[in-house]
């Protein structure tokens, strides 16, 4: 409790470094925010000319479901790896300013939330434009991205220490989550995955948070109590490994950025 009492003590640090990360990231584009929306839309676009008319496979309303999956994914990968460069990216900070060095991840994971709101817009007005039916289950989104927000801050609070330490830590991981994105049903619907290969995909634990993002936008569906409450333990025991990691480590940080 006095790590979290540190933190919302610390609460105007991280207000502003939420504020300057979302300022950084626009800086020099010519229509900003709009590239937060616009980037998934695109992706999607794409997606759905090579696999819906090149390939040919079914999916109903795949750009809903290639959407849904690409806001999911663009979330979790750009937070981690921003959480993974906050430490040295804040070094004068970390350095002289006595606050938890938690509030460096923290912040990036929370203007990853901020883009993540904002990536919402287009994919609902695709679901608008398709005449995809918007069910009173999307009342669960909330709860879907606290969980995803939670996983997404216990790995980047445990991997940020290692990125301070070892600078290759940033690097293996790209690989690393590369190869995750293509085992997690972003843009694929599970129906197309070979059986031999099926229980790998089905045992990812970004593939249980991604059904329970996607299911209340896609299907209209509450997504079932044993997938919610084995998403949510997942993403509580890697939030709790992530900050004990990051307790344990914070001590050592200020000298090797």
């Amino acid at each position: 409790m006095t790590a979290i009492a540190e933190l919302v003590a610390h609460r105007d640090l991280i207000r502003e470094l939420v504020v300057r990360a979302l300022k950084v990231r626009y800086r020099r584009s010519a229509i900003g925010f709009l590239w937060t929306m616009l980037h998934p839309l695109m992706m999607m676009l794409v997606l759905a000319l090579v696999f819906s008319e090149i390939f040919r496979f079914n999916a109903e309303n795949y750009p809903v479901y290639a959407l849904s999956g690409i806001v999911f994914w663009n979330f979790f990968s750009q937070s981690l790896t921003a959480s993974m460069n906050s430490l040295r990216g804040n070094a004068a900070l970390v350095t002289k300013l006595p606050v938890p060095k938690a509030v460096f991840p923290l912040a990036t994971v929370i203007s990853g939330l901020m883009n993540l709101i904002f990536a919402l817009v287009p994919l609902f007005l695709i679901m608008l434009v398709t005449g995809h039916r918007i069910s009173p289950a999307i009342a669960f989104l909330p709860i879907s991205i606290a969980i995803a927000a939670a996983f997404t801050l216990g790995a980047g609070l445990l991997l940020s220490p290692l990125a301070a330490f070892f600078s290759d830590t940033v690097e293996l991981v790209g690989i690393l989550l590369t190869l995750l994105f293509y085992l997690t049903p972003v843009f694929y619907p599970m129906a197309i995955v070979p059986d031999r290969l099926r229980w790998v995909v089905e045992w990812n634990p970004a593939r249980m948070i991604i059904d329970v993002f996607r299911l209340p936008i896609h299907e209209g569906l509450i997504p079932p109590l044993p997938l919610v409450a084995l998403a949510a333990a997942i993403s509580a025991i890697v939030l709790v490994a992530g900050a004990t990691m990051f307790r344990r480590t914070s001590d050592r940080i200020a000298f090797y950025v």
